[in-house]
């Protein structure tokens, strides 16, 4: 069967994709320059770890109130506005919290934070698909990549800032002032007119519906549903892993291990930066081994650095740890979402939309519950989250797809067996 080419890239297409991998940029160095803050907050705030961890818990809280909101104000405003917008307004929830009084403002703050922030990830997604499909092919997996770079620059921007003690207000003024003269600039250069409607729902009976094949009828909905929840539980286990960076690791660090508050930024750094290596290499090693192999190789390398960081505790080995993890987990969300895309007997993005919300669950379970467990035992006990979202991962990667590519035929891979969708046929 004869493939038809990629439509020709032009030039306003080519310019489009730079401002989404600028707004993506923006989105992860926008919260990562607070990250190193937090140690300062949490002291001159005299928050305990239980209060620091539910104050934190206020961003992912947020979020999850707020990502429903993002379609509809996408189809009244257009994606390329509503993620300048949520970028603009991120910065000052961030801001806000970086001058907190008291724990009800940086909670609060927080919490709208995590609102704009979901908002902006939903919509800087939607025009990144845009600009793929005038692409004719994947680009998705460089924006993310980009995200990790943006997180990385805003932690190291940080951590600087921290060891030049430079004041919060300065310091995350200048932040947002820079990423929304990034963001404003990348707007015009975004793709123009409406937000296209798409024909998304396809039938389960077999029959085609607007040219695109029918999903396969589900054999047992009640194993799809399963399959479903253990897709939501891996990819919550990669969020628990970035949380733990997020959220602990300047904090362990710097007062566990007693490292300086800009060596301390490291743990977060190290965890982004091989997580941003791993989403570059991520596609070809699925291609080659399938994402079943490589979750759990993942979830392997995420049990060994981690819990070889806590049983010998060092400055350079939690670091190293943290890297390790980070690796790990890299490919873990995408997995899970494909893989919850692929089901049979649903409607078109119903498993996706299900694995994306309930994911972020894991960023707000995570920090009260490792700081009431840190508050009872210690945070070194309260970061086995870390193993045990590895040893969850090592446990349910069966569900995920075996498929490997094994050559390719008119430029377009060519799949083995094993996808999840087989996989729920009993196959």
């Amino acid at each position: 069967m004869t493939t038809p080419h990629p439509p020709r890239v032009l030039r306003q297409h080519r310019a489009a994709r730079v401002a989404v991998a600028a707004l993506f940029l923006t989105n992860g160095a926008i919260f990562a320059n607070l990250l190193p803050r937090y140690p300062q907050l949490k002291a001159d705030l005299g928050l305990s770890n239980a209060e620091y961890g539910l104050a934190v818990a206020s961003f992912p809280c947020g979020a999850l109130m707020a990502g429903l909101a993002a379609g509809a104000l996408i189809r009244r405003f257009r994606s390329s506005r509503v993620a300048v917008a949520g970028t603009l307004l991120t910065s000052a929830g961030v801001l806000l919290a970086g001058l907190a009084p008291s724990w009800g403002v940086l909670a609060g703050a927080l919490f709208f934070a995590g609102c704009m922030d979901a908002i902006t990830d939903v919509a800087q997604n939607s025009h990144g698909l845009r600009v793929q499909r005038l692409y004719g092919r994947s680009i998705l997996n460089s924006f993310h990549a980009i995200w990790s770079v943006g997180a990385v620059s805003g932690g190291l921007m940080g951590g600087l800032a921290v060891g030049l003690d430079v004041p919060r207000g300065v310091h995350l003024g200048l932040s947002a002032l820079l990423f929304a003269v990034v963001a404003l600039t990348a707007l015009r250069y975004t793709l123009p007119g409406p937000e296209p409607i798409e024909p998304v729902e396809r039938s389960e009976g077999g029959a085609q519906t607007d040219g695109l094949p029918a999903r396969r009828e589900s054999t047992g909905r009640g194993r799809i549903w399963l399959m479903i929840a253990a897709l939501v539980l891996i990819a919550v286990g990669g969020t628990l892993v970035e949380d733990a960076g997020m959220t602990w690791a300047a904090v362990y660090l710097s007062g566990t291990l007693g490292a300086g508050v800009a060596v301390a930024s490291f743990g977060f750094i190290a965890l982004v930066g091989s997580q941003f290596v791993g989403r570059l290499l991520g596609d070809g090693l699925v291609d080659r081994f399938g994402q079943r192999a490589i979750a759990r190789t993942g979830g392997a390398t995420t049990v060994a650095g981690m819990s070889a960081a806590l049983l010998f505790p060092s400055v350079p080995g939690t670091i190293a740890g943290f890297a390790l993890a980070g690796f790990g987990v890299a490919t873990l969300v995408p997995a899970a979402m494909h893989g919850a895309d692929e089901l049979p007997g649903l409607r078109a993005g119903t498993g996706l939309t299900i694995v994306s919300w309930l994911m972020r669950l894991g960023f707000l379970v995570s920090p009260p519950v490792v700081g009431l467990v840190a508050d009872a035992v210690g945070l070194r006990i309260g970061l086995l989250v870390v193993p045990l979202a590895g040893t969850l991962v090592l446990v349910l990667a069966g569900v995920l797809s075996a498929a490997r590519v094994t050559h390719r035929a008119n430029g377009m891979p060519m799949e083995g067996e094993g996808s999840c969708a087989a996989a729920a046929e009993g196959r």
